[in-house]
């Protein structure tokens, strides 16, 4: 009895453990299934200005610009598509980010704003509003609500990050920057990752408690293409689309390449983690005007925050 106890018991709590750190089962689904695209919506739904994609938590995925500029579309489980609102008059979308209340806030790049929608109301409200923004970009969430945005100078190849707090107070936190895109908070809520266009860098920066940005440092630089939006599964690693080269690529914190997926067009421009175990990932694809899908082995961060 003392050497079953005695050897059985670490394999017992090996397998315990082994069974705790795998997250969700994939023993279900062939592993062949994993990282390869396919088409989620038709071509042509959307105009060219694609882009933005966040799930809600009943697995409905909203983009911007759907049939025309100006609108966010819509698009159910299943694939199915249709106009969700108009923005006002003049508006026009880039980033969408929900926050745990269900709420949602959509980067509007032309009026200098962030727009707060209430999903049940369908009610658009200006969250804030800074005549110094180039044009807000993408949008990161951290748990509490924190917004912080990307904003590019494309004609300048510059760009800034600013930070928006639920009262509508506006904040520039990083400056003399290149082109800055994709942008995410990590699980943890403690850094705030941000990729830069032109420039083919991806940085990290420490949110600091009084949400600050400090120790900013580069995690990889790219060699070629573009980079657009940028989302985080629940351990962290980054995933990036690659604007001109056609793919996906799965990143590690410490900037290492773990994979990289196809898209099926050349030009995706952000993506966003659903399905109903969170291991589905939605990207936006400008050059086929639709949304692409493809499995994964990890759920996303916002996802995860929909399951607390």
């Amino acid at each position: 009895m003392l050497f079953n106890l005695f050897f059985c018991r670490p394999l017992t709590i090996l397998i315990f453990a082994a069974v705790i750190f795998a997250g969700p089962a994939i023993a279900n689904e062939d592993a062949k299934a994993l990282w390869k695209a396919s088409a989620f919506t038709q071509s042509g739904q959307f105009t060219e200005g694609i882009e933005g994609p966040a799930c809600d938590r009943d697995g409905n995925v909203f983009a911007v610009n759907f049939q025309k500029q100006g609108t966010i579309g819509k698009v159910s489980p299943d694939g199915k598509a249709d106009i969700f609102i108009e923005l006002p008059e003049g508006s026009v979308g880039n980033g969408i980010r929900f926050d745990q209340t269900g709420h949602f806030y959509i980067a509007d790049y032309v009026k200098h704003q962030i727009l707060k929608v209430n999903p049940e109301t369908k009610a658009i409200r200006v969250l804030a509003q800074n005549p110094s923004m180039n044009q807000p970009n993408d949008l990161a969430i951290t748990d509490d609500g924190t917004l912080f945005a990307s904003d590019p100078n494309w004609a300048g190849s510059t760009g800034q990050i600013w930070r928006i707090d639920q009262d509508g107070s506006t904040t520039l936190v990083a400056k003399e920057m290149g082109t800055t895109n994709g942008i995410e908070v990590s699980p943890d809520n403690k850094t705030l990752y941000v990729n830069e266009s032109k420039q083919l860098n991806v940085w990290a920066f420490t949110i600091a408690d009084d949400k600050t940005l400090v120790n900013k440092r580069l995690v990889r630089k790219f060699d070629d293409h573009g980079f657009d939006g940028m989302r985080a599964d629940v351990d962290g690693n980054l995933y990036i689309t690659r604007y001109g080269k056609g793919t996906v690529v799965k990143m590690s914190p410490s900037g290492e390449i773990l994979q990289e997926v196809d898209v099926l067009g050349m030009r995706p421009s952000n993506l966003c983690f659903g399905g109903p175990d969170g291991r589905t990932v939605y990207v936006t694809e400008v050059e086929s005007t639709r949304l692409v899908a493809f499995r994964v082995d990890r759920p996303g961060r916002a996802w995860q925050a929909w399951q607390r």
